[in-house]
């Protein structure tokens, strides 16, 4: 007499969720998208529309989808957007050069005294950007002690042959728009670099110096590497806001040092010209698209796309 086998016994029924649970995510990210629609979209969209108007304050603007304005932005002010990418650019490179040491000092060395020197690095957002900008100009002043060790040391002849000062003097010089550019945006180039660096595991230097290799030879290889995002996050957040940026010429430079953003404050405060404003915008963000987008690319952190 065989002994047959229990039947198996039914696996319990999934409940699906109900329809409210199902929309509970929605709801949540309802907030962000009516902020996104209302603050981003919309202007947008204006922004769009009156890039292709014609007309003037007394007559009023109207919807005429004249495209022609792109072109005549871009080929009357031109060299600006030339001037920003380059002052931009400059205080990029100028802000990695000084921030990848402290960043990898805190990270590394720092010690007890990490958590010091990472509030003096988040101390400047304290003070108003635009105090902040006042201050240079007094630190550069002529006859200030800064202008008369960079005389007794024969630097501002060197600068001077390079084009980025004039004479004896700093104020109203690229040099010093630069120099206001790098002290301004520094702080977004340290905090991405110290989280990347801070997250690297110390073991890893350990099995390169178990490995026989010195430790300029475990930084490019171990190091660097793994700081790549840090280093991405940290230039984007430091070239894009500097390439629009316009109080430090404003206050630092002349109107030979004028960049794009004052340009497009000029357009729209002064000339009152807002499609030409607008245009000017619509290019500048298109620009920096495209070249975030291919940085991204080349620098092999797609995934930040």
């Amino acid at each position: 007499m065989t002994v047959t086998d229990a039947p198996p016994e039914p696996a319990p029924a999934v409940r699906k969720p109900s329809g409210r649970k199902r929309l509970v995510p929605y709801w949540l990210l309802l907030p962000g998208i009516l902020w996104l629609l209302v603050f981003f979209a919309a202007p947008l969209v204006y922004q769009a529309s009156t890039s292709v108007q014609t007309g003037s304050l007394e007559e009023g603007f109207k919807v005429t989808w004249h495209f022609a304005t792109y072109a005549d932005a871009l080929g009357e002010y031109y060299p600006q957007f030339l001037r920003s990418v380059l002052y931009s650019g400059t205080a990029t490179l100028l802000c990695l050069l000084v921030g990848y040491p402290l960043a990898y000092t805190i990270a590394f060395r720092a010690g007890r005294w990490r958590n010091l020197v990472l509030i003096l690095v988040i101390a400047p957002f304290f003070t108003s950007f635009l105090i902040r900008t006042l201050a240079w100009k007094t630190i550069l002043a002529d006859g200030g002690p800064v202008v008369e060790v960079l005389n007794t040391l024969h630097i501002l002849d060197v600068t001077s042959w390079l084009g980025v000062t004039e004479g004896e003097r700093v104020l109203a010089t690229p040099l010093a728009v630069i120099c206001g550019l790098t002290y301004n945006f520094l702080p977004f180039m340290i905090l991405p670099l110290y989280t990347s660096l801070e997250r690297i595991d110390g073991r890893l230097h350990e099995a390169a110096g178990d490995l026989y290799a010195k430790p300029f030879t475990a930084f490019r290889k171990v190091t660097f590497p793994l700081s790549m995002p840090g280093v991405v996050a940290g230039t984007l957040l430091t070239f894009i806001p500097a390439t629009g940026d316009y109080i430090n010429a404003e206050l630092l430079g002349s109107t030979d040092q004028k960049m794009v953003g004052n340009v497009i404050q000029s357009q729209f405060l002064r000339v009152l010209d807002y499609p030409t404003a607008a245009a000017l915008s619509f290019i500048l963000m298109a620009a920096i698209l495209a070249m975030v987008t291919v940085y991204i690319r080349k620098s092999g952190t797609e995934d930040l796309v």
